[in-house]
């Protein structure tokens, strides 16, 4: 079975070693990954900018360079949120029928790193070690409109030596929101205060999450508020093992 890699313009650019966690956390468990070269951004952005006619390029690129393989993994609720939900509808809104209906073929194989191991590959102990008391925060989009649910939390509950605390109002937005943060960015940073506020009230030495784009949103929180608290993605954790010197992943702390 060959699993392709959908890395993400975040993990590529500032945040590739989510993607290597990915990769190597696959491979301890007995899988091929490969890396399409072609990939590029799967157009989330235009889309929810409102530019749907640029995105279709890129529909059209994502869906050419994914085509040969059997499952597509995404370290990334996000980006795999569109191309289940976005790709088909918009390229189907743009006149391009073959295109959606090929988008709607690698929607159905395309998964968030948590899905593919709960569901497909079946595996709830990927063998990980992380010492460390966590905090996990449901990004929206892994929430609602992935619905992963607990998958991430049961994976969590099974990495040795992890606590694993509540998190206080956990599924309230981080504030993010992509080009949000940006347009709106008092209201953005409203959000984010509450945020940090329920982080820092678990006692946790770090907050998980499975986007990297949320992650660094909180980080740079954390960062300002002078908090002694990494972020961390879940592949980061579940890619752990005892064998790491000290058993942290790299980390997406922006401090």
């Amino acid at each position: 079975m060959r699993i392709a890699l959908l890395a993400t313009c975040l993990a590529d650019a500032v945040t590739p070693h989510v993607a290597r966690a990915t990769v190597r956390l696959l491979e301890r468990l007995g899988h091929r990954v490969t890396f399409p070269r072609e990939q590029a951004c799967c157009g989330q952005m235009h889309i929810n900018s409102g530019y749907p006619d640029q995105a279709v390029p890129l529909i059209r690129n994502h869906v050419a360079a994914f085509a040969d393989a059997d499952l597509v993994v995404a370290p990334s609720a996000s980006c795999a949120g569109s191309v289940r939900h976005q790709h088909a509808t918009v390229a189907r809104a743009e006149g391009q029928h073959a295109l959606a209906e090929e988008a709607e073929r690698l929607a159905g194989r395309t998964y968030e790193l948590s899905e593919l191991l709960v569901d497909v590959l079946g595996v709830i102990d990927v063998g990980a070690y992380y010492p460390h008391r966590v905090t996990y925060h449901p990004t929206c989009h892994s929430l609602r409109m992935l619905r992963v649910g607990q998958r991430p939390l049961t994976l969590l509950r099974h990495v040795r030596g992890l606590e694993l605390v509540e998190l206080p109002s956990a599924e309230e937005c981080c504030g993010f929101g992509g080009t949000f943060a940006v347009k709106n960015a008092a209201t953005s940073g409203a959000i984010l205060s509450d945020k940090i506020e329920a982080i820092l009230a678990t006692g946790a030495g770090a907050c998980a999450a499975a986007d990297a784009s949320c992650l660094l949103h909180i980080g740079g929180g954390l960062s300002r508020a002078g908090a002694d608290v990494r972020t961390v993605h879940l592949a980061e954790i579940l890619a752990s093992t005892a064998s790491d010197t000290d058993g942290d992943a790299e980390g997406t702390d922006t401090r």
